[in-house]
């Protein structure tokens, strides 16, 4: 199986605590947001795992404890955007923490394992066109060295709760001919410095600009990694434009205090600090304990990689 850690929240940042003491002791438990009563009991250990995938705009607290995923293989969906603090309003200083975090990542672990995501973009009369392409030049030459690959997005206002955060933003209209140009003249930035480039999600086709279709959770990339086969079917719970391949979530919406207003994960910011009051690193759930009305049951899991005994990291 493959883990994902986490769309929901920015486990690397927020939970580093918890998400080491987890793999420590083998196992996690997760409820199902769909039903806050039902939790699955997940097994993290080397046998059963096939891969993690670490998502994260600042996965700072991570770094000096990366060798305790030695016997993992794992590689991170790390954001980097040209937003200031008026739309992530709690992620450190860009041009030094933040891209100085991204390069002493990628010469611990390689640049394959380090997608650099520029995600999502959004369009009011600060973050035009022209500031975009100027941002997304400057972060290009920083990064180049340290990673293979960059993902693009458009913001999506279609999620619960994005409306209300995006308020703020006083977007402009982004038609699709707007889009089409934008992600053609970013494409041609990419390739400039030797980076593929695709995206995440989006209907239309942009293969012309020699922009592919993503796969975050990427089953190719870690047969490639693992240097064996990993076939794993696609998810059949994201969206129909989604390519990810099957993977378990082990993260709880609202939860993650970046603050960023176009995230779809907070869709409800006033519940954050309450569930962040109720996090403890020692508990197998994220936050809050098990309950007497909850029920505990063992998720199915299962090896994809085409050779089980195979090493991993």
């Amino acid at each position: 199986m493959i883990i994902s850690a986490s769309r929901r929240t920015d486990i690397p940042t927020f939970y580093s605590d918890w998400f080491f003491n987890r793999i420590k002791e083998g196992f996690v438990l997760v409820r199902n947001p769909m039903n806050f009563r039902q939790i699955s009991r997940i097994k993290l250990t080397p046998d059963v795992v096939d891969g993690i995938v670490l998502w994260t705009k600042n996965p700072i607290p991570m770094i000096e404890r990366l060798d305790e995923l030695k016997n993992f293989m794992y590689y991170f969906q790390f954001s980097v955007t040209s937003y200031g603090k008026d739309v992530e309003p709690n992620i450190p200083q860009k041009n030094t923490i933040i891209l100085d975090t991204f390069k002493q990542i990628s010469e611990i672990i390689g640049a394959e394992r380090i997608i650099w995501r520029y995600d999502p973009i959004l369009l009011n009369e600060k973050y035009d066109t022209k500031y975009h392409l100027k941002a997304f030049r400057r972060i290009a030459e920083e990064l180049h060295k340290y990673t293979c690959k960059v993902t693009i997005s458009f913001i999506d206002t279609d999620y619960k709760g994005v409306k209300s955060n995006i308020r703020e933003l006083n977007l402009l209209d982004f038609p699709i001919d707007t889009q089409r140009k934008l992600a053609a003249d970013l494409a041609s930035i990419a390739h400039e410095f030797g980076l593929s480039i695709d995206t995440c999600a989006e209907k239309m086709d942009l293969s012309e600009f020699g922009i592919k279709k993503a796969r975050c959770i990427d089953n190719r990339l870690f047969s490639k990694l693992l240097s064996g086969n990993l076939d794993i079917e696609k998810d059949k719970n994201q969206r129909l434009e989604c390519g990810c391949i099957s993977g378990i979530d082990i993260g709880m919406y609202n939860t993650c205090e970046n603050g960023c207003l176009y995230c779809y994960a907070n869709y409800s910011k006033g519940a954050v600090p309450g569930n962040r009051a109720k996090h403890n690193p020692l508990s197998p759930l994220l936050f809050g304990e098990v309950g007497a009305d909850d029920k505990v049951s063992e998720r199915s899991v299962k090896v994809y990689r085409s050779n089980p005994n195979l090493p991993t990291a």
